[in-house]
Order: structure tokens, then sequence, then C-alpha cells
């Protein structure tokens, strides 16, 4: 299993939210490019980095040049979501060398986008599933939608997306465990690679994610345990691979 540490961007600093409400925010670091330097230097593949101010506004942030700052000074693979609501947006962020750009929003609202996308950018494509009670939600986790995350994920299945990521936003920064079955049963019906996202707080919940019997939930996001240093991320690399 893949642990994937998390940089959620808000006025530039490093911060997390708590079930992703702006009104509560913690501020970690001021310094997202020396976040990053110590998360490759720990060993990470790929870094999961969420730009909240354009997830809010709906528009692209000055955090953008905080991501290719981050490619271009890290060298670390660079998965990006949050704001992404247009093909000109995607193919802003590959451009700046973004690996791997997530879509939520527009999943929802223009399939027929994300399916074009799909078939220009391939891999470097992935759809976002964030819910509540089972409940898609949009536009920086403030709209409701009427579709449920496992119709969601045969739908991002059938546009031929190859990666998603789960989100239970009531775990979300609140490190009380993930929903590991909603993640399995959305990663059983979309039939793709699946990464965790919300509430891991310990290695036992690395742990329990890597036994949990779904080989298509193959990593997770690990944001708010890392900042409060419950494990370092060290640790949570050996808790994933330890009896692969």
């Amino acid at each position: 299993m893949v642990v994937i540490p998390a940089i959620d961007l808000k006025d530039g600093r490093c911060v997390r939210l708590s079930q992703g409400r702006a009104s509560e925010q913690k501020v970690y670091d001021d310094d997202p490019i020396s976040v990053a330097e110590r998360f490759a230097a720990a060993g990470a593949e790929l870094v999961h980095v969420v730009d909240l101010d354009a997830a809010f506004a709906g528009s692209k942030s000055l955090n953008r040049s905080i991501v290719e700052n981050i490619v271009e000074k890290v060298g670390l693979p660079i998965q990006f979501g949050g704001g992404v609501r247009t093909a000109d947006d995607v193919r802003e962020l590959i451009d700046k060398g973004v690996s791997r750009v997530v879509l939520g929003t527009l999943v929802c609202e223009s399939p027929t986008e994300v399916r074009k996308l799909v078939s220009e950018f391939g891999k470097s494509i992935a759809a976002g599933i964030d819910a509540v009670d089972g409940k898609v939600m949009a536009k920086g986790w403030k709209a409701e939608t009427n579709v449920t995350s496992l119709e969601l994920a045969s739908t991002v299945a059938e546009l031929g997306v190859t990666r998603l990521i789960y989100t239970d936003i009531k775990r979300d920064g609140m490190l009380n465990g993930p929903n590991i079955e909603q993640t399995v049963a959305v990663a059983r019906t979309a039939g793709i690679p699946v990464t965790a996202s919300g509430g891991v707080s310990s290695l036992q919940d690395i742990q329990n994610l890597r036994d949990a019997g779904e080989p298509l939930v193959d990593s997770v996001i690990v944001g708010r345990a890392l900042y409060e240093k419950r494990f370092t991320l060290k640790e949570a690399l050996e808790a994933a691979s330890r009896g692969d």
C-alpha cells in the first residue's frame, strides 16, 4: 500500500480543516516547499496537494505557483485537486508538471468533458468522490448532490478514469479512522484502483486498510496525523509495506 502525504494550501500556507469547514482551520506551516522537501526526504513517492482557496472560490489561485515550485525544486510527483473546473485548468496544471489531476465537481456536472480529458491525458486524470453519509458533495464540499458515492463510482469507471480518490468528509481531519467499509464498496463498484482519504489517525488505521482484503484499495492519503506527529511518514511507509 502506498502512503501519500497531503499538503492542503490556503493563502499559501499548509493547513488542515475539520470535515472541510473553512471555519475549522489550523495552520501547520508557512512554508509548503520545506514540507514537501521533508516528505521527499522521508521517502514519499507522491504528494497530494489541495488548493483550498480555489476549491471554495471556484477559480484558480496563487497556490498553483507553489505547486509549480514543488515540482521544480523538490522533484516529487504531485497529485493535485481543488478548483479544477475546466479543461483549461487541467492543461495548465499538467503543463506545470502535475502528474495527476483530481476532478471532483467536473465529474458530477460534466461527464462528457471528463471523458474527453481522459482521452487526452489518460492516467493523468483521476476522479475524486467526496461524500457525506453516502451522498456526493461538490464545489468545495458545499453543494450536496442527489448522487450516491456508489453511483458516481460506477459512472467514473464508465468514463475511462483509472484512479479514484474516495473521501468520507465526516472523517476528514477528525482523526477518528477511515471509513474502510465504504471505501472497499466504492472500489468494488468501480472496479478500478482507489485511494482512501479521510480520518487516518494511527499506524493501525493504515494497517487495517492494507489488510481489508481489497487489493483495489492500494493507497491512502495522510494529513493531520503527520502534522500533529502521531507518527512519522517513515513509520507510515513501513506500516503500509509490512507483510507485502
